[in-house]
């Protein structure tokens, strides 16, 4: 036997060398063990050391073993982490911190003792919740494709066993599996395979899905036998009693789950269970099988049930009875976890390419550059709109980028939507992007070969602007003119290398042709894409649901001669009978004859070359790029017969890792654009959700960096940006991996795809004051645009956007002909007091009824509704106000008007 044994599953070291304040000795081993009391329960802390130097006794050393590099860098980022820190701060003079891995240990040998060998590192058997919603009517496909795909998956490196459950209060299905580790389930979502294992389920696993990952803590040796032989009951219910444990009870806990599962176990029609613990919540789930669920209730309405777990089940405890729908029979590999065992590290999460968010660099202030208010780090299209909106706004911005030369040919991002084209305007650029693109008139879709959809998007008049075909090269030849005329210079070939801050600002250090730079500035704003420095510096961890699996995308600028409608976005879709989605071809028409970007998934062979593999979260990789042949291929497999691809200008092939980070804020550093979200190359989604973002953001930083946001106004940007992103990222996978077409209204899937119905309602930062039901747009949804209106002394009719062009919120008050002159005058007031509360940043509008009679010395600008269109868009009688922000969606709407309803909502956004 070997003297020494490798540890598996990367257990790493931390140790921190601190020398503590003369005399203040005991004072500081005192503080060490409060805060290693509360570090023992942080997520994969294995034991922790304090140790002392024989030759220099005010040096300390603090020795940590953690399960894993990732988890030690979790507590890096805790409280945890903090209160050590703080506890230490004034009884130590200097200290330094280093990480280890552990490669190997050799066990000491004590005569007359048997050598002990160290267990090795093992994460545990855990339960993997997945759950997801169905469509009503779709319930029996989406069985017959889970068991479609449970029959490929099972036996699969570590897969153990799963069930189908279903929540018949929320509709929701839960795919219910056991695996060897958490490790060897993370290998195989992460593997590209698994795509191609699930097709059949892509379309229900790209919304609305959720995922969790339990420990198994205890699975009692009572109930049916080895859990490999569990055969399905009809009428079988999973109960899933979830509960809280404060911390220092958990072991107690424990034995009283075994004294109430021994007692369960003797019950009739108790099956088994098994007791899991949510390494995020800190809930531990007491998971059971019973043979129905009448039987279940016979015992918990028994007032003597469950003696031992009382204390905890009294409080805050939660029950969920899930009848079992299919229990598919595979074949598990590697034996079932011990009945008990001692409680397993936290499930292991995806390694992540970390850049550490160090202390504020302690430089000598010659040495610091003076700063801009507020850097901004990506030249992409978010990170050119951020920029932009804080220069409108008269704040020192500096725009950095790594890339040496802007972008000139590639063009993975070609739709410009309706709602940027609105935000174009705004800028100021529209005009010119009308002329540099082309209009895209419609979509059409083929199935297995066959015509199933077309819509012409033509018609819809109320939008100020149709859906656009642009390149993104183009775009951001836009936006730097734009910027260039607001006197911001993008400044290529500069990169972040690192970053900290502090209460008062962010200390930045850039890598230039010159060498190293370090930068103070107020805010920090990371839009610098797919290998965003600003979020792996700041920890951020990507979520999602069939976006968190990696692919490989083709893309292409060619010619393609065939008789396709003009002007039409062209998707051609592969499904097989059993459901799973196994092809797909964009094609996106550019300007010129026959030109179109294509998107596809990338051929077998270049899966096969690339590998797969686990890859980190937010990986985006290109590779050598594809000929035309490669392009033609998929041409000919999945396009109409006879179809030739010509004059390749442009291809490209790379991988992805779709999803969306946890947090968009965290202090003074923010991100956007790809650095927050990552969607297939499908339907313009990614750039045009990072423009929302940036232009989200813009103004809402403004007012910080000049002292004049309420406090928690930054915070709605998370708030409001996050839930859209989520939605989007979605809905882009969707669209990326089925047929999509799901809604029967094609005008709304239009508007929703355009992003024109993305709204805030949920957004702490927006609300109402009604009397009643009210029509018009609500809090947090897009301002609708209308025409028809007239000013005296201006021969032409005005837009409603003409009044809302400005950088301010605006403030519209409307007053039909039942309002006399003292109401205008009161309205006059009203006006005075809502700018006086925002600063003076809220522009003032009167739009009156054709018929009204305005008092002639009012000293508002009055706009005549003229043929009724405001009061129809807005739904307004009598005397009304809506606060419409600066993003161009209502903040707050008053009907009738009210004076301290208006006021309560400005102080949330102004200081």
């Amino acid at each position: 036997m070997s003297a020494s044994t490798p540890l598996r599953g990367g257990p790493v070291r931390t140790v921190l060398r601190m020398r503590a304040r003369p005399g203040r000795e005991e004072e500081f081993v005192a503080a060490w063990r409060l805060a290693a009391a509360q570090i023992s329960r942080a997520p994969g802390n294995l034991r922790q050391e304090l140790m002392r130097s024989r030759t220099e006794e005010r040096w300390f050393a603090i020795a940590s073993d953690w399960t894993d590099e990732e988890a030690a860098a979790a507590f890096g980022r805790s409280s945890a982490r903090e209160n050590l820190t703080e506890s230490l701060r004034e009884l130590r003079e200097d200290a330094a911190r280093e990480v280890f891995t552990v490669l190997e240990q050799v066990p000491g040998r004590q005569v007359g003792q048997e050598q002990q060998q160290p267990a090795p590192a093992d994460h545990g058997a855990v339960r993997v919740d997945i759950s997801t919603s169905v469509a009503p009517g779709q319930e029996e496909s989406f069985e017959r494709a889970y068991l479609v795909v449970a029959s490929r998956v099972g036996g699969r490196g570590g897969s153990l066993r799963e069930e189908l459950l279903h929540d018949p209060e929320t509709g929701r299905f839960h795919i219910f599996a056991e695996w060897e580790s958490a490790e060897g389930f993370r290998q195989w979502v992460e593997d590209p395979a698994h795509l191609a294992d699930s097709a059949a389920l892509a379309r229900w696993l790209s919304v609305d899905f959720q995922r969790v990952v339990y420990q198994l803590r205890e699975r009692p040796a009572v109930g049916a036998g080895d859990p490999g032989t569990w055969q399905f009951v009809p009428g079988a219910v999973r109960v899933d009693t979830s509960t809280s444990v404060a911390p220092g009870e958990e072991e107690e806990f424990v034995r009283a789950y075994r004294a109430a599962a021994s007692r369960a176990a003797r019950e009739d029609g108790h099956l088994r269970e098994e007791l899991l613990h949510d390494p995020e919540t800190g809930r531990f789930h007491i998971v059971a099988e019973w043979e129905d669920e009448q039987r279940f209730r016979q015992r918990v309405e028994d007032p003597a049930v469950d003696g031992p777990l009382a204390r905890w089940l009294s409080a805050d405890s939660r029950c969920r009875v899930l009848p079992i729908r299919q229990r598919p029979v595979v074949q598990a590999h590697g034996a079932a976890p011990a009945p008990a065992r001692t409680p397993a590290a936290p499930a292991a999460r995806a390694p992540l390419a970390t850049a550490p968010v160090l202390p504020v660099p302690q430089v000598p202030a010659a040495a610091t550059t003076a700063g801009p208010e507020v850097l901004v780090v990506g030249a992409g299209p978010a990170g050119m709109t951020h920029a932009l909106e804080l220069a409108r706004r008269g704040v020192r911005v500096r725009l950095v980028d790594k890339r040496a030369e802007a972008s000139t040919q590639a063009d993975k991002a070609i739709g410009i939507h309706c709602r940027t084209m609105e935000i174009w305007e705004r800028q100021g650029i529209v005009a010119q992007a009308i002329d540099a693109g082309s209009w895209l008139h419609g979509q059409t879709v083929h199935v297995n070969g066959v015509q199933t959809y077309e819509t012409d998007w033509s018609g819809l008049e109320e939008l100020p602007y149709a859906h656009l075909g642009l390149p993104q090269y183009e775009t951001e030849r836009l936006l730097a003119g734009a910027l260039a005329g607001a006197g911001v210079r993008v400044e290529r070939g500069v990169e972040l290398l690192t970053f900290g801050q502090d209460v008062d600002g962010v200390t930045a250090v850039l890598g230039t042709a010159h060498g190293e730079e370090v930068v103070r500035t107020q805010y920090l704003v990371g839009c610098d894409g797919a290998h965003s420095t600003v979020r792996s510096g700041l920890g951020l961890t990507f979520e999602g649901g069939l976006s968190m699996f990696p692919q490989l995308f083709m893309l292409g600028d060619v010619d393609l001669d065939w008789d396709m409608p003009s002007g039409h976005l062209l998707r051609f879709v592969r499904i097989e009978e059993d459901g799973a989605f196994t092809g797909m071809l964009v094609c996106v028409p550019l300007k010129g004859r026959n030109r179109y970007r294509v998107a596809t998934m990338a051929p077998q062979r270049f899966i096969d070359a690339v590998g797969t593999g686990v890859v980190p979260a937010g990986f985006w990789q290109e590779y050598d790029p594809p000929v035309l042949g490669d392009i033609q291929e998929v041409v000919d497999e999945l396009g109409p017969a006879g179809t030739t691809a010509s004059n390749l200008r442009w291809s490209s092939i790379f991988r992805i890792k779709h999803g969306i980070v946890d947090r968009y804020r965290d202090g003074r550093v923010f991100v956007a654009g790809d650095a927050a979200h990552l969607h297939p190359p499908a339907g313009g989604q990614g750039m045009n959700t990072g423009i929302q973002d940036a232009w989200n953001l813009g103004w809402k930083l403004a007012l910080a960096v000049r002292g004049l946001a309420a406090e928690g106004l930054l915070d709605s940007y998370e708030a409001e940006r996050r839930p859209a992103g989520r939605a989007i990222v979605d809905r882009a996978v969707n669209l990326a991996f089925t047929d999509e077409i799901d809604m029967d209204d094609a005008k709304a899937q239009f508007l929703l795809e355009m992003q024109m119905t993305m709204n805030y309602a949920g957004s702490p930062l927006v609300g109402e004051s009604v009397a009643g039901a009210v029509d018009g747009p609500e809090p947090g949804y897009r301002a609708p645009d209308v025409t028809g209106l007239r000013r005296f002394g201006v021969a032409h009719e005005l837009r409603l956007f003409d009044l809302l062009r400005s950088t301010r919120s605006a403030l519209l008050l409307y007053a039909d002909a039942g309002v006399g002159e003292e109401g205008f005058l009161q309205l006059e007031k009203f006006a005075d007091a809502a700018r006086t509360a925002a600063a003076g940043e809220l522009d003032v509008h009167l739009v009156v009824s054709p018929d009204a009679v305005v008092p002639a010395a009012l000293g508002l600008g009055v706009h005549r509704d003229t043929g009724g269109a405001y009061r129809t868009a807005y739904g307004v009688d009598g005397v009304a106000a809506h606060v419409v922000r600066p993003d161009g969606h209502v903040g707050f709407r008053s009907l009738p008007a009210s004076l301290p309803a208006v006021l309560e909502h400005l102080a949330l956004v102004f200081a």
